[in-house]
């Protein structure tokens, strides 16, 4: 299969035109106040069902742009909307989630009382919390471990508690950054897996995924972002045209190795 590769004005993924639009960036900038230029001129837009990874060296404004997205901190340029709204108040819907590299679990609370805090802190009621608890620790495959404390659990088990957390409010788009950084490879691939399935289930929910791992990008996306030194910019969108859903045969296939070459160039270049 050939390589669609997108390098202006970048847009919905083919399958995707006809779907709802999640996020809209046009021209976003975002100097911060000591002057560092983080991102310039970045263009994108995501459509639901998608799942975009964004690849760059270090300190090229991925994390930024996620930030920005999240509504955590605001762009000094441009227009930037998620969900036809501002990301503060996509946010405030409980539309987005955002999943961080440190797990970020309370130490003294079980993992029913973990993943349900999200609900406890909008004043859900116990039996709903519960109900929706069980829900995403059984999407996780962790329901038999809801009283286990955190310090019980592997680097790998953590992680998928924090992905549940992050679904128990039904996100629209679901923000990862380096989810898998800090785990062994064998926990990583099974965790891609994890992963895939989860977004598999729910059509309309979008991932945006930042890693570092260009066989993680190639293995997960529909379409990879990559991006410049900064100041950050877009510089490519490169479709993955490859079905799911996608297992150890294709990390065999010609095919990804192809992709996992070109994203290379890409950020050699």
């Amino acid at each position: 299969m050939g390589m669609n590769i997108t390098t202006e004005n970048p847009s919905l993924h083919s399958e995707g035109d006809n779907k709802r639009l999640l996020v809209n960036m046009e021209k976003i900038g975002k100097v911060y106040p000591n002057g560092t230029v983080a991102v310039q001129q970045a263009n994108l837009q995501a459509g639901e069902g998608e799942f975009l990874c964004f690849v760059g060296p270090s300190g090229c404004g991925k994390s930024t742009i996620f930030n920005m997205i999240a509504g955590l901190t605001d762009h000094t340029s441009g227009k930037l909307s998620v969900l036809g709204n501002t990301p503060q108040e996509a946010r405030k819907q409980n539309e987005i989630a955002f999943v961080f590299q440190e797990h970020t679990l309370l130490p003294w609370a079980k993992l029913i009382d973990n993943v349900t805090l999200p609900l406890t802190l909008r004043g859900v009621s116990k039996k709903e919390r519960i109900e929706e608890g069980e829900r995403v620790l059984e999407l996780v495959g962790l329901k038999d471990y809801i009283k286990v404390l955190p310090r019980q659990l592997s680097g790998g088990m953590k992680m998928r508690v924090s992905i549940a957390r992050a679904l128990i409010s039904r996100p629209k788009l679901l923000l990862m950054d380096e989810p898998f950084g800090a785990l062994d490879e064998i926990t990583r691939q099974t965790l891609q897996d994890e992963l895939l399935r989860i977004w598999q289930q729910d059509k309309k929910m979008s991932v945006l995924f930042i890693t570092h791992n260009v066989f993680e990008a190639a293995y997960l996306s529909t379409r990879v972002v990559v991006m410049t030194p900064r100041p950050g910019k877009i510089s490519e969108m490169i479709d993955i045209d490859m079905p799911f859903p996608r297992t150890d045969e294709y990390r065999a296939m010609p095919e990804f190795g192809s992709y996992i070459r070109r994203i290379s160039d890409v950020l050699r270049h």
